[in-house]
């Protein structure tokens, strides 16, 4: 199943209403913008209704939004089919996105998919029997200097795990199968996008920084 083509008729659901504390939040995003432009809000109405609804959007929850912000059906629906971070089919409660773009394949990316495939015989556009983890390559996430790297996300939380290799990244997904949450961002302990062998520049001031911490 794609995450770019509908979901099939017979798991479509018939009805979907934004709880009330999620309405709260929908008119909140409305509020930002002037009287009249409500469609400005397009965007992340969509994101909440994708998130209420198992990290998928079905289409009776577009027809909801549109109708709630004012506009025809089909410009909801041409966002939802253009950005690829809306999910128009069921693509599992974690929803692994692995970049496959050139500098993340550059530094293993393949390594990566190879990891995923060996945990959770899972490739590119396909969901677990269980319904647990969905995978899709995707282009650049943004995130080039901690490459490889991947986006997962669920109904709750979307977060960046980087600098992956085979055996982290099989430990990362090992650490999800048994509800714990992985450590987000680089995988191999790095700060930001320092140096792998860590800081290369401004050490003097470094390390008068370090006796100075140590002193107070």
């Amino acid at each position: 199943m794609s995450a770019r083509q509908p979901a099939p008729d017979h798991i479509q659901p018939r009805e979907f209403k934004f709880t009330k504390d999620n309405m709260d939040i929908v008119y909140h995003h409305i509020n930002k913008y002037p009287e009249g432009r409500q469609q400005s809000a397009l965007l992340p109405v969509l994101m909440l209704a994708q998130r209420q609804h198992e990290n998928w959007l079905p289409r009776v929850a577009v027809e909801h939004v549109a109708e709630i912000l004012n506009v025809p059906y089909i410009r909801a629906w041409e966002v939802a089919t253009f950005y690829t971070m809306y999910n128009l089919a069921p693509m599992g409660r974690h929803h692994i996105q692995i970049c496959g773009t050139t500098p993340c394949w550059l530094c293993g990316s393949d390594e990566v998919f190879r990891a995923v495939k060996d945990e959770l015989g899972l490739t590119h556009g396909h969901v677990t029997d269980d319904g647990e983890f969905g995978m899709t390559e995707v282009e650049c996430l943004g995130s080039c200097a901690t490459a490889p790297m991947m986006q997962i996300s669920t109904s709750n939380w979307d977060h960046y795990f980087e600098d992956l290799d085979y055996e982290n990244t099989r430990k990362l997904l090992q650490e999800l199968k048994s509800g714990k949450m992985p450590k987000i961002g680089s995988q191999k302990g790095r700060v930001n996008t320092e140096p792998m062998e860590g800081p290369t520049t401004l050490l003097d001031q470094q390390s008068d920084y370090e006796k100075s911490k140590k002193a107070g």
